[in-house]
């Protein structure tokens, strides 16, 4: 995610952020299922093929309302279809997943705005019902077993509130538009506002999506394009993802393709009009993957690309960046900060995306190294040295820690604000500097291939820095983290 910032050195004004086929699916009957014993699992599913998108989730201390640490889903199967005239999502999700405790019944988050047309859990008919965010499904599955739960469903999309006091905050979720499109942002919950989900960042799972459009619109979702059959498009993904980076928008769009580096497909979806002025850094996309490549190692996915919406703000949803077209000063401004906030999303698929945080706690490990890169980015472009950078970014780190406190525990109500962008940046400074360049983009590129596909948190980060460079710094990320004050 990306946000704003004129700095008050003028070399140095940088942005940061924070960050179906065929026909629609049909209601199926309804009934109650027994849960005095687990449901068998059919032989049909082959679980294995699911395999990659194995967590081990746990309950997230800033936003405990939503997810299930009892529910580790491998594998979402999501058949929509988008009708704009009455503002109707029609869904069926069938959803792989492993129960990580014995349970009586299985929780997911979800959003009361869809009816439920029907539900079965290991091909018999079950009972479910949405109370607040929850959705529950009667049926027992006993710890470790796996198991198929299929939901269908059709409703109007509702977006929640972002618990933030950013410049840019909107609501989250999946949004209509005055013209009957759709689009999403969903940092950090929101994508239980169009399909059931565990909507925390621990549980990483595989996607398969369809989604079916009118006649002369696109749909556009994270992962890889399969391509389209008549109205239909469908995306698939090889790498687990966290719910907060996916993505789905509906649109009368245009599309460019590109090649990255050693041929990586890249796709941009834009706004004829609406999105002219995001063209030329759209289109520089080779260009920031080449850049991070040469830091970071290879691109972590399959396919890249961007996508316009019309939203304020900007997100790192894997594979697909969703973008919007924050009104900026004047076209110079534009220019530096458009420029440095798609090379922010883009160095996220490396840090956060790859790897994710395992609670929201560790939001710093995303927005960090995410924020650091941008910095030494707009630093090389604008020809502002390390001694420079540094010297303002303590400043700004001081207000911050008095402001919002330090970044390693963020509050609750000030979700993405800048303390888990600019200190946790400071901090990798340090790093970097006792190690130096070879060493550090050493380090950021084994952590993001070691760890590609998991979630991880600041335990596992310091033992991978302490492991990789022979030395401890643990007393170092601590104090930078947990200090109130900027630490000298």
């Amino acid at each position: 995610m990306h946000r704003r910032w004129l700095a008050p050195l003028t070399v140095c004004a940088v942005l940061f952020a924070g960050a179906c086929t065929g026909d629609s699916p049909k209601p199926a009957a309804s009934g109650a299922a027994s849960s005095a014993a687990p449901s068998a699992v059919p032989s049909g599913p082959d679980y294995a093929q699911w395999s990659a998108g194995k967590s081990t989730p746990v309950a997230d201390p800033v936003y405990p309302g939503y997810g299930n640490p009892a529910v580790d889903v491998l594998h979402y199967g999501l058949e929509l279809a988008w009708a704009p005239e009455t503002k109707t999502l029609t869904g069926t999700a069938t959803i792989q997943l492993r129960a990580a405790a014995d349970l009586t019944e299985v929780k997911l988050d979800f959003s009361k705005a869809y009816a439920i047309d029907g539900v079965q859990l290991n091909g018999a008919a079950a009972t479910g019902t949405v109370d607040g965010t929850k959705l529950t499904v009667a049926g027992a599955v006993a710890k470790d077993a796996d198991a198929e739960l299929v939901v269908k469903y059709h409703g109007t999309p509702a977006t929640v509130p972002m618990p933030s006091h950013r410049n840019d905050v909107e609501p989250l979720g999946l949004t209509v538009t005055a013209d009957g499109g759709l689009w999403t942002m969903q940092e950090p919950y929101g994508a239980s506002t169009w399909y059931p989900v565990n909507d925390q960042p621990s549980d990483k799972a595989l996607y398969d999506i369809a989604v079916t459009v009118p006649a002369g619109w696109s749909a556009i979702a994270g992962g890889t394009s399969k391509g389209h059959e008549g109205n239909t498009f469908t995306y698939s993904t090889t790498v687990p993802v966290a719910s907060y980076l996916t993505t789905l928008a509906v649109g009368k769009y245009q599309q460019e393709t590109a090649a990255g580096p050693r041929g990586t497909p890249i796709t941009l979806w834009y706004r004829a009009g609406a999105d002219d002025k995001a063209l030329p850094y759209l289109r520089k996309s080779p260009q920031y993957l080449a850049w991070l490549e040469q830091r970071f190692g290879p691109y972590p996915f399959d396919s890249a690309g961007v996508l316009m919406v019309p939203s304020a703000s900007g997100m790192e949803t894997q594979q697909m960046i969703t973008m919007g077209l924050p009104t900026y000063g004047s076209d110079a401004d534009f220019k530096t900060g458009f420029d440095a906030d798609l090379l922010h999303e883009y160095a996220h698929q490396w840090f956060g995306d790859a790897v994710s945080p395992t609670s929201w706690n560790d939001l710093w490990l995303n927005e960090g190294w995410a924020q650091y890169t941008q910095f030494l980015y707009t630093n090389e472009r604008d020809k502002v040295t390390a001694q420079q950078w540094e010297s303002w970014a303590r400043g700004v780190d001081a207000r911050l820690r008095k402001q919002l406190g330090p970044p390693g525990k963020p509050r609750a109500d000030s979700f993405a604000e800048s303390n888990v962008y600019i200190c946790p940046a400071l901090m990798l400074h340090q790093i970097h500097k006792q190690i130096g360049d070879a060493a550090f983009f050493s380090l950021g590129a084994d952590w993001a291939k070691a760890n590609r596909g998991t979630a991880q948190d600041r335990a596992s980060f310091i033992a991978f820095v302490n492991q990789h460079t022979g030395k401890d710094f643990t007393a170092l990320i601590n104090t930078w983290l947990d200090s109130p004050t900027t630490p000298k």
